[in-house]
């Protein structure tokens, strides 16, 4: 994996680039890269992106999925909100998330959660991956990549 590779002096580089050596924990990798990352922070964003995610998509609104979903999960979700033959079960608790997976490739940053929950009565394992420029002025992360089924 290519972390960030410097062909210029770093004094010359952009104020706003950090050259950051791979430590091999792509985790500690980003908190280097944006001293402004927070896991805590990044977790509840992520708690409170599943919630939004999974409610949006239980009411078949795409218009509130399009911000937080890269194109690619966007046309899985509206294939999944297409072809559903009845109303899917809604989420009743969000039991748990933690990180699984980070990684940075240059100023692109990749994390992976793992959620356990609820969705009436049925427990539910996903798996998600948050992606987002370092660079980019929007903090927010969206989500790239979905394993695991939501329940009809």
């Amino acid at each position: 994996m290519t972390h960030l590779a410097c062909v210029a002096p770093v004094g010359e580089l952009p104020p706003q680039v950090a050259v950051v050596p791979a430590s091999g924990n792509g985790l500690l990798d980003i908190q280097h890269a944006d001293p402004g990352f927070n896991t805590a922070k990044f977790l509840d964003g992520a708690r409170a992106a599943y919630s939004q995610i999974v409610e949006a998509f239980v009411r078949g609104d795409v218009a509130a999925l399009q911000p937080l979903l890269s194109a690619d999960v966007l046309a899985a979700f509206e294939a999944g909100i297409r072809g559903r033959t009845g109303a899917p079960a809604a989420l009743t608790r969000l039991n748990d998330a933690r990180i699984v997976g980070a990684q940075l490739e240059g100023r692109s940053a990749e994390i992976t959660v793992a959620f356990a929950a609820d969705f009436a009565g049925q427990a539910v394992s996903d798996v998600w991956s948050f992606a987002r420029s370092l660079d980019a002025s929007d903090p927010n992360w969206v989500l790239v990549a979905t394993s695991g089924e939501l329940p009809e």
